[in-house]
Parts: C-alpha cells; sequence; structure tokens
C-alpha cells in the first residue's frame, strides 16, 4: 500500500474539515464580534439599560405629577426606539451570516448542477 495516498487523503480531508470550520464558526464569530461591538458603541448613546434601570423615576428630578408622567412616557419611547434599532442591527447581522454561509452551497450546487 502506498503511504503517500494515505497521507494525500488524509491532508486533503484534513484541509475540508479545516475550511468547513473556519468558514462556518470563524465568520460567525467574526461578524457576532462586529454586531455586538457595534451595540456597544451604540448604547452609550441610547443607553437602553439605564433607561429601563430609571423608568419611574421622574425626568430631571421634576417630582410633579406632570413631570413623572412625561417620564414614564418619554422613557418608554425611548426604550421602544432603541429596541427597534437593536432588533434591526440583530437582524441585518444575522442575515450577512446566513448570506455568507450560502456561498460555497451555492458554489456547490451551480458547480454541479448547472448545465450549460
Amino acid at each position: 500500500m502506498d503511504f503517500s495516498l494515505v497521507y494525500l487523503a488524509g491532508r486533503f480531508l484534513y484541509r475540508i474539515r479545516e475550511f468547513i470550520f473556519d468558514w462556518y464558526v470563524g465568520s460567525f464569530r467574526r461578524v457576532s464580534h462586529a454586531a455586538v461591538s457595534f451595540l456597544e458603541r451604540l448604547d452609550q448613546g441610547i443607553a437602553w439599560r439605564i433607561t429601563l434601570r430609571n423608568l419611574f423615576q421622574p425626568m430631571y428630578q421634576d417630582r410633579s405629577i406632570i413631570g413623572r408622567i412625561l417620564g414614564l412616557f418619554f422613557r418608554s419611547g425611548r426604550l421602544l426606539i432603541g429596541s427597534i434599532i437593536y432588533a434591526v442591527i440583530i437582524v441585518i447581522a444575522l442575515a450577512i451570516y446566513i448570506l455568507w454561509d450560502l456561498i460555497p452551497i451555492y458554489i456547490i450546487w451551480f458547480g454541479f448542477f448547472l448545465e450549460i
């Protein structure tokens, strides 16, 4: 038995496995890291968690009933808009990841089944 063929077959399978791991797991790590980093930078302006924590506190320390109602109204709106922005960014990152993952499948599918 020729050991060089066994070695080459083993290296071929190793490279296929490494490609699949790097393409799918590596790209997930890169896209998720980029999305989380972007959301963290964005949260410095939106401050969703701080707004939620202070939802029932009066705005600008105006302890009148109007100040409490307006504080609840404005903070609820800010939470809603922030949640929508976060959801859109997460959906965009997920779409990028899914499209990236479909590239090898697309190439293989049309490489084998495309009739010219």
